[in-house]
């Protein structure tokens, strides 16, 4: 079942630096309500439900309802501002939705399969991750919570590439329409633990020489 976001905002009428200090101080978060061909909308959330709502994946990827003044309005989080070193929301943007109109926005990859991989499972290799998320081009009702990429039937040495991705119908990749088919994962060959090991003595060798060496030099310089 998919999720569903509702925030209660209020209008926001005091604004600048100061206003926005005595917000935080009451547990509350600037935010503003953009686009949708309508003026832009200060508004304030209270900190709380908002860092509740944040702790969610999919709120990052779902159509949110905010209710302001008793009316909903549909939109998608498109930036959030946080504190440096305290676990505090700063500020969050919102963008309105027109359903009609496509709109771009990251979506998360969740690898499946990992423990399956042929080329982990008999070819002994490693799987390195490229990318953990894509900027997709869809209508709103078409937005994804996440897009799959299966690794099981992958083998050593194979790279997945954004144009093998398994895509909902109505999902375009923004890299893709630019011409860009970069590699998502791929399965490497392990370092053998033995070629790692083989380094050791030469390094050991280098030095033991390099101390005769000067031992030498030391006898030279006594005579």
């Amino acid at each position: 079942m998919q999720e569903s976001f509702e925030l209660e905002a209020e209008v926001r009428t005091d604004m600048g630096k100061g206003a926005s200090r005595r917000l935080r101080h009451a547990s509350k978060v600037p935010a503003i309500i953009y686009g949708g061909g309508k003026d832009p909308q200060a508004l304030t959330i209270a900190h709380n439900e908002l860092f509740h709502h944040l702790q969610h994946e999919a709120f990052y990827s779902h159509i949110l309802s905010i209710k302001v003044d008793g009316k909903k309005q549909k939109a998608i989080l498109r930036d959030v501002q946080r504190h440096p070193s305290a676990p505090i929301i700063m500020h969050i943007d919102f963008l309105r939705v027109n359903e009609k109109e496509s709109l771009k926005m990251s979506v998360p990859l969740h690898f499946i399969n990992e423990e399956n991989c042929v080329g982990v499972k008999t070819g002994g290799g490693v799987i390195s991750h490229s990318m953990t998320q894509v900027e997709i081009q869809c209508l709103a009702k078409d937005i994804p919570e996440f897009i799959e990429v299966d690794l099981e039937e992958v083998n050593l040495g194979e790279i997945v590439h954004l144009s093998d991705l398994k895509l909902p119908k109505g999902i375009e990749l923004m890299e893709i329409i630019q011409g860009h088919d970069l590699a998502v994962v791929n399965v490497m060959k392990a370092k053998m633990v033995k070629e790692e090991d083989d380094e050791a003595p030469v390094a050991a060798d280098t030095k033991d020489e390099n101390a005769d060496g000067e031992e030498k030099a030391d006898g030279k310089d006594g005579k």
